[in-house]
């Protein structure tokens, strides 16, 4: 019982460790809070369903999806982000706009949906299990932890280990420094939000799938969720949202299994509580800065 929640745990957690991870990325980037990131990733949602309807498989639909929220991410930057940060206004400023584009997703959403519960096609990953050491475990969660861990591995390694990488984390860390040693910083917020918008395109394909529901409001309780990470994580640290992430899902998995789904969020957001107490920046930040992704 014990083991077969934790793989809960892990599934869950490894979903809402995408999406905050998108989340993460823009804040510790661009110092704004984009409460659109939960809109996006319904949108993600909707082309991947969508996609199953004309008859494309997984993957294909998986990587339209990414595509897809990674050019309305893009969009909204070019939009709702890139002139308040020529005026200089962007962290108030961000806040409004991004609701705006928030609520143009939403209701777009809505319109195509006409408020309907959609359900992505029950073949569309095989409707398999597996006794591992005891645990029953299905074919989806094994593709969703895999496909998520290598999504994972491959932003580190772009952050960490490419030209484009330490042009993110200079920009991150000072962008006026940066400009003087040759970077755009356009550029570099465009590619972050790109990163951003894909991450929360897959992220909100495979909540589809594991929760068998995509509809026009799915993003708001995880733009919450993904608020929680950020802070338990450390504001901007990238690592905390991997770990924060995780720890959400199988904190929420043990609560639902062994007491009832109200408890669930209360037992979480007590045990962030006590968390923050002993630590205010959170797991891996501090009280003095709010930028980690330059820090390893």
């Amino acid at each position: 019982m014990i083991v077969q929640q934790l793989l809960n745990g892990i599934t869950t957690g490894s979903v809402y460790t995408l999406f905050a991870l998108g989340f993460t990325i823009v804040f510790g980037t661009q110092r704004i809070l984009n409460l659109s990131h939960g809109a996006i990733f319904m949108a993600g949602a909707f082309i991947g369903y969508y996609a199953t309807r004309i008859g494309l498989s997984f993957l294909p639909a998986v990587l339209l999806a990414m595509v897809g929220s990674a050019l309305i991410a893009c969009l909204t930057d070019l939009v709702a982000f890139r002139r308040l940060r020529a005026s200089g206004q962007i962290e108030f400023g961000a806040l409004i706009s991004s609701i705006g584009v928030g609520l143009i997703l939403t209701s777009l959403g809505q319109l195509i949906s006409k408020t309907k519960v959609l359900v992505y096609p029950f073949d569309l990953v095989p409707n398999e299990f597996f006794q591992l050491l005891g645990v029953r475990v299905s074919l989806l969660q094994i593709v969703t932890i895999t496909s998520v861990v290598v999504t994972l591995a491959l932003v580190f390694f772009v952050i960490y280990r490419t030209s484009l990488g330490r042009q993110i984390r200079a920009t991150a860390g000072n962008e006026r420094a940066a400009v003087l040693l040759g970077v755009n910083p356009t550029r570099v917020y465009l590619f972050v939000f790109a990163i951003s918008g894909a991450l929360a395109g897959y992220a909100g394909v495979l909540i589809g799938l594991l929760f068998n529901s995509v509809h026009f409001m799915m993003g708001d309780p995880y733009l919450l969720k993904a608020f929680v990470i950020v802070v338990l994580g450390g504001l901007g640290s990238l690592y905390g949202a991997v770990v924060a992430g995780f720890l959400l899902g199988i904190v929420q998995a043990f609560a639902i299994a062994y007491f009832t789904g109200s408890l669930a969020d209360i037992i979480f957001y007590s045990l962030v509580f006590l968390i923050l107490v002993v630590r205010p920046g959170g797991l891996f930040g501090n009280t003095n800065s709010a930028v980690k992704v330059g820090r390893v």
